[in-house]
């Protein structure tokens, strides 16, 4: 007899309070408002492409994992074939958790929120510190899983949003300038919803929609929903609460940063407009605010990485080490790799996240149109085998120009952009995946007796 499959809209809030709090980093603060610096006066339309991307792909990564009926990334990788599962769990994990997404939470931290504060002989100290610090605190709340809907949805977030609502409130009572007089810069003037749809990559929430997808499922089966159909209406509830407030806040934040070119001019990156934006509203104590705000932005998410990745390898390696072994082992390697930067960390990871994004794209889009082709193998190993070509090639076109420039790299680069549509635009996945999508549905119609994944 199955448990409770409703639960009460509270429960749903809590649940949706979490999720924002595990996507929402240091890197969704910034990328808005100096989306909205650039746009100008275009802010709305390119707020409207930039939301697309940045919340709409998670919020269905989130729903395709509780609607696939899989456990994880892992089990849903593993339908396009078992190998391929645990490369792609292997690699993706890797990537947003100790080899790049992880270290950046405290560099991202640091370079905004206390280089202020330090001399600037004092700066690579000050790293291995403040580090040492920001994942000691981590690994404190990651360690005790059981309680990340407490400590997340609960304590951490809520007081992420009170600090971060001053800066907004203030920012709208007493706006910088007139949004609808300001200059519009670069390719927003001829196309800011498209500008804003590729911006929107940058939070590169998608991937991590698939790591913390399982997080949502178990904290509903903890709540007592354990039926299928109570799991898949309880993500896509739950992901409707993170929706709105990802929006309402990247809203404001593009609004911001559009304003402020009333007072300011254009900033290097989001995250030193940011700080301008703070210390003409509070001074030095706006250092401070931001301080805490970015801090407690990458902390929330640092925890939820440290869980995502220790519950997976405990899953996918259970012989090996225990839950708590791998929580210390992957805290322990970023805070090692946090110390080489942050434009180190970001330049290193560009060419691994252009060859993941496709394939991430690919199974959220073979999770969501499960129910209708009853998990076939051959549609998702055919969908996957055409996206991962172009894949390739978009690590490759990624590489530095020391590796791009040689002749047999060159090669495959001119073909993909004579032949594969978009793929100057780092889109030439697109009509590949679909190739294959159609190809495999057509091949799982003349087997009606084939296996399901």
């Amino acid at each position: 007899m199955e448990k409770n499959t409703r639960l009460s809209p509270s429960s749903y809030i809590l649940i949706g309070s979490m999720l924002f709090g595990l996507f929402f980093g240091a890197g969704n603060l910034i990328f808005p408002v100096y989306m909205g610096q650039e746009a100008g006066r275009s802010v709305f339309a390119a707020s409207a492409g930039f939301l697309t991307t940045a919340i709409g792909l998670p919020f269905l990564g989130i729903v395709a994992i509780g609607v696939s009926g899989s456990n994880g990334l892992f089990d849903l990788s593993s339908r396009v074939h078992p190998v391929f599962g645990y490369a792609m769990t292997i690699l993706l994990y890797l990537t947003i958790g100790p080899f790049f997404a992880l270290p950046r939470t405290a560099t991202v931290s640091y370079e905004i929120g206390f280089t202020p504060f330090i001399p600037e002989e004092r700066q690579a100290f000050g790293l291995v510190c403040f580090t040492v610090l920001f994942f000691a605190a981590a690994l404190f709340f990651a360690l005790r899983p059981n309680k990340i809907l407490t400590w997340v949805g609960k304590i951490l977030n809520p007081l992420f949003l009170i600090f971060l609502a001053v800066l907004i409130v203030t920012s709208f009572v007493k706006p910088m300038g007139n949004v609808s007089a300001m200059q519009v810069h670069g390719a927003y003037a001829a196309a800011p919803f498209f500008k804003g749809f590729t911006e929107g990559y940058n939070t590169m929430d998608a991937l991590a929609s698939l790591a913390f997808g399982i997080i949502v499922v178990q904290a509903l089966r903890d709540l007592g929903v354990d039926s299928p159909k109570g799991i898949a209406a309880g993500t896509l509830k739950s992901g409707f609460v993170s929706l709105l407030l990802m929006g309402v806040i990247y809203g404001c934040l593009a609004y911001i940063g559009a304003s402020s070119m009333g007072k300011l001019k254009l900033a290097e990156n989001g995250g030193i407009a940011l700080a301008q934006i703070a210390r003409y509203y509070f001074g030095s104590w706006g250092e401070i605010l931001l301080a805490v705000i970015v801090t407690l932005a990458c902390l929330k998410t640092a925890v939820g990485l440290i869980t995502a990745c220790s519950k997976t390898f405990l899953e996918i390696f259970p012989g090996f080490l225990g839950y708590k072994a791998y929580a210390v082992v992957f805290t322990a390697i970023s805070c090692m790799i946090a110390n080489i930067g942050l434009t180190q960390i970001i330049a290193y990871s560009i060419p691994v996240l252009m060859f993941l994004y496709p394939l991430a794209i690919a199974l959220i889009l073979l999770a969501l149109l499960s129910p209708l082709m009853k998990n076939q193998r051959c549609v998702y190993s055919l969908t996957m085998v055409f996206t991962l070509i172009d894949a390739v090639a978009d690590f490759l076109n990624a590489l530095p120009k020391g590796f791009t420039s040689q002749p047999v790299i060159q090669g495959i680069l001119g073909f993909f952009q004579r032949f594969v549509p978009f793929f100057s635009f780092g889109m030439g996945w697109i009509v590949p995946m679909l190739i294959g999508l159609a190809l495999g549905f057509i091949v799982s119609l003349s087997k009606p007796e084939s296996e399901p994944a």
